[in-house]
């Protein structure tokens, strides 16, 4: 059997084909030599050559085009394989670009092709003064080519290349810029050079925003750019004139939990985390629990009308010290008379909040302070949020002390998180930096009804009308709130120390409308701010707390769609019964 008729009988077509072409091709060189004409020959083999090289780059051509068209390339794998250190950027919930990955440039040095060693020296310390000048010796006198800096922008990257210094070659890399600097640091935190999140969004956040690398998409938070710029001007502003440790601000919408706005002073450049203090790095809204003193009698009086233990109705004996046990309670600014219930929250009354306590109990405030989430970490998706401090045992001495927020140390985000069923309508809701949809929000808990979520939005709103919260009136927003002043526990003199305060204020507007309408809170708190003239030396959250949230109010109601009132306000959250005004609970 001939060669040819075993190829067309073991192969299958196309390879028959290709056997047989090349089984032709030599027998046409073999009939060139035969018949003595060599030029044939040649020709025959040229052809052959310019074939097989034909071939060759049709099929890379096929092949470059399948992987075009039909490989992973397409979605992100083979050419278009994107790093393990990209991110995708990180933008507010209007769309405005908070972090980013950027193409910069490390630099190189190889010895081995460095001409002058002393010229390269000085122009390379000249041109790169944030290189130590050990670390450009070290480079120079090696004997390998090594890594010299990182993070070159490419007008950087240029300056130093027009130097022509030989031995100096540039590799493009990804950096993490965040372009606003400082504003929002702790919100969206930082990520280190290999492209894992390590802080704030970045970290809690990082599965998404590593998934999204490469232009899949974008992560949106839940912040406003421009009411976390305004928030941060006023905390900014309160510490520079009180001489605080530290400040906190929160912008929280109270139907979603979307924190709105969430600043922590002093604060930080994520560009070079590196370079902050421990002190600025800390997010203090999260991470720092505090006794918040008397913001906690926002919670004391929605418990006590829920049980129905008080009415908007009922009064309270303020004209002596409250004897309890071993201890006395006394009144900051006593008033000596017998108190509404909306006196006591306007007076801040310790002595009325401690006898209003004292009758719900010990087993149902401390029920209602497991169903606010004030013994849980705030749940965000933050991983820096902090377990509370609680008391180990629920008696009447807890009751009291809790009652007006001592004894009891929970974060700014967890205060955050109890407030809103007072604002909402009652319903309990976890907090979140993410950016929610129309028609997203969580439904949430019910722990309050809405006839005490009603009665609260009158009573704060009574408090800045008439009583201590009057600084932070912004007129026409209808701003309700409570100021808190806890004193801070000094072991040197084992007891509390009435120079050392946390002061406060957490505020909600507008606090008028129906239950369902748009509703924000805002929280300032200041960590041992000092008196200045101007509060005649005092430091209590209705001196240094409540104006700057009416300045942050005024400045974020336009962006918020919150319009003011121009003449009387609206009607007050309309209550579920006629009777609701003398105290009609659940």
């Amino acid at each position: 059997m001939t060669a040819q008729g075993v190829v067309q009988r073991r192969f299958p077509f196309g390879l028959r084909w290709l056997g047989q072409f090349f089984w032709r091709l030599e027998h046409a060189f073999e009939r060139a030599r035969a018949s003595g004409k060599v030029e044939d020959d040649t020709r025959i083999r040229i052809f052959a050559v310019m074939l097989a090289f034909g071939l060759g780059f049709c099929a890379l051509a096929i092949g470059a085009t399948h992987a075009a068209l039909f490989s992973e390339a397409s979605r992100g794998g083979g050419v278009g394989w994107v790093s393990e250190q990209a991110r995708a950027d990180v933008v507010d919930r209007e769309g405005r670009l908070l972090a980013a990955d950027l193409l910069h440039y490390g630099l190189y040095v190889d010895p081995a092709e460095v001409w002058d060693v002393a010229a390269t020296r000085q122009a390379l310390a000249k041109a790169l003064p944030e290189v130590s000048l050990d670390r450009l010796d070290r480079a120079l006198s090696g004997d390998r080519r090594v890594f010299l800096t990182g993070g070159m922008t490419p007008v950087e990257k240029a300056a130093v290349h027009r130097l022509g210094l030989p031995g100096i070659s540039f590799e493009p890399e990804q950096k993490r810029v965040y372009p606003l600097e400082a504003t929002a640091s702790h919100l969206i935190g930082f990520a280190d050079t290999g492209g894992k999140g390590l802080a704030g969004a970045e970290l809690a956040l990082n599965d998404d925003i590593k998934a999204l690398a490469g232009g899949k998409g974008e992560v949106a938070l839940s912040i406003d750019l421009r009411v976390q710029a305004a928030l941060e001007d006023e905390v900014r502003k309160a510490a520079l004139t009180y001489g605080p440790k530290g400040a906190v601000g929160i912008v929280a919408n109270v139907h979603t939990g979307e924190i709105l706005g969430l600043a922590s002073y002093p604060d930080f450049d994520p560009n070079d985390p590196g370079g902050a203090s421990a002190e600025q790095r800390l997010n203090r809204a999260a991470s720092t629990v505090y006794e918040m003193g008397s913001t906690f009698k926002a919670f004391t009086v929605a418990i006590g009308l829920d049980t129905g233990v008080a009415t908007m109705a009922s009064t309270f004996d303020a004209r002596e010290p409250y004897k309890l046990g071993y201890r006395t309670i006394h009144d900051y600014h006593a008033s000596r008379k017998i108190l509404s219930l909306v006196e006591v929250f306007q007076h801040s009354s310790n002595i009325g909040t401690a006898k209003l306590a004292v009758g719900v109990g010990p087993q149902r405030l401390s029920h209602y302070f497991e169903a606010l989430g004030l013994t849980e970490k705030a749940p965000i998706e933050l991983a820096e949020s902090a377990s509370p401090l609680t008391p180990k045992v629920w008696n009447e001495d807890a009751v009291a002390s809790t009652s007006f927020g001592h004894g009891m140390n929970v974060t700014p985000l967890a205060l955050t998180r109890a407030m809103l069923p007072l604002l909402n309508g009652g319903k309990l809701l976890p907090l979140t930096i993410r950016k929610l949809e129309p028609g997203q929000a969580p439904a949430g808990r019910r722990v309050l009804s809405e006839t005490t979520s009603a009665q609260m939005l009158q009573i704060m709103r009574a408090n800045v009308t008439g009583g201590s919260g009057g600084k932070a009136d912004v007129p026409g927003l209808s701003v309700g709130g409570k100021t808190g002043t806890g004193e801070k526990y000094d072991p040197a003199i084992r007891g509390y120390n009435g120079k050392r305060q946390v002061s406060s204020f957490a505020a909600v507007f507008p606090t008028d409308g129906p239950l369902e309408n748009d509703r924000y809170f805002v929280l300032v708190l200041l960590d041992e701010p000092h008196g200045t003239p101007e509060t005649f030396g005092y430091s209590t959250g209705g001196w240094v707390a409540a104006p700057a949230v009416g300045n942050t109010i005024a400045r974020i109601a336009p962006f918020l769609g919150v319009q003011r009132h121009i003449g009387p306000l609206a009607e007050q959250p309309r209550l579920a019964s006629a009777d609701a005004l003398d105290g009609g609970g659940r």
